[in-house]
């Protein structure tokens, strides 16, 4: 059964939706009007909530999402004018996004964002951090600090990580607009969907990996990641490691018993 937090008050709207469905979370981005800019309160709620889901045994998949017409246009601009006036605040702001970046790569559960719309600077590094991204043939992307005398040096970290040095630089010195189909063609979106089916999509694929082993999956992903960090052949010492304390699991040995009797494995997520 689906369920959402209760509405705030009155006239009061949320900047982050969230909703529970049989396993799969979905964070809504909720400042439409501003094109789901990341304010420093939109960026202290995906922290904390990307906190409570950590530890949720019953959160087995995260969608990211956005309301309105953009999916997220980056930092709040109107927030980094008055930054400039204490050039401090916008050091602390910073070190916080990046440390919500860097939580959705370590939270054990996969996050997909699901993309409809316009992702630029911190909103494309927002997608970049996604360990699945599922676009419309309408999303477009940019990392354009460049038009505004700026350098998008933050978004970079994840950009530059997710597809090839040239491309990231492209994106980096143009300052232009990519199409979906050309993000995918670099490695930034895992599939390009059309506009109507993108929802039933990314639903199928949630559910799909709702379904596996929890553990599984967190192990997996945590391994990933590690081991993109590590030379050729410390990866593989370092893949032996996982393989030898993984095969004890409950579900490894669940899994492979399931597989040779012909049945549904049923999982303990350990």
């Amino acid at each position: 059964m689906a369920t959402e937090i209760a509405e705030l008050p009155a006239g009061v709207a949320r900047v982050l939706r969230r909703k529970d469905d049989n396993g799969v979370t979905t964070l809504t981005l909720n400042r439409p009007r501003s094109g789901n800019s990341l304010s420093h309160q939109l960026v202290h709620e995906l922290q904390d909530t990307l906190d409570e889901i950590r530890d949720d045994r019953s959160v087995r998949v995260v969608i990211l999402a956005a309301t309105g017409r953009l999916f997220c246009t980056g930092h709040d601009l109107n927030e980094s004018v008055e930054a400039m006036k204490m050039p401090e605040t916008k050091r602390e702001a910073t070190a916080t996004c990046s440390r919500m970046m860097q939580s959705l790569i370590g939270l054990p559960q996969p996050v997909i964002a699901k993309v409809h719309s316009v992702a630029t600077a911190a909103g494309c590094e927002l997608v970049a951090s996604c360990d699945l991204v599922y676009a419309s043939s309408d999303a477009k992307f940019a990392t354009p600090g460049v038009n505004i005398g700026f350098w998008c040096h933050s978004p970079q970290v994840a950009v530059s990580r997710a597809v090839a040095p040239k491309h990231a630089m492209q994106m980096l010195l143009t300052g232009k607009m990519i199409d979906a189909e050309t993000a995918f063609r670099m490695g930034l979106v895992s599939e390009v969907v059309p506009a109507d089916k993108l929802n039933e999509r990314v639903d199928e694929v949630a559910r799909h990996i709702a379904s596996k082993s929890a553990y599984a999956i967190a192990q997996g992903k945590q391994s990933f990641y590690r081991q993109l960090e590590m030379d050729r052949g410390d990866a593989y010492d370092y893949a032996g490691e996982v393989i030898y304390r993984t095969i004890q699991a409950d579900d490894a040995r669940e899994g492979i018993t399931a597989f040779l009797e012909k049945r549904d494995p049923v999982w303990q997520d350990s």
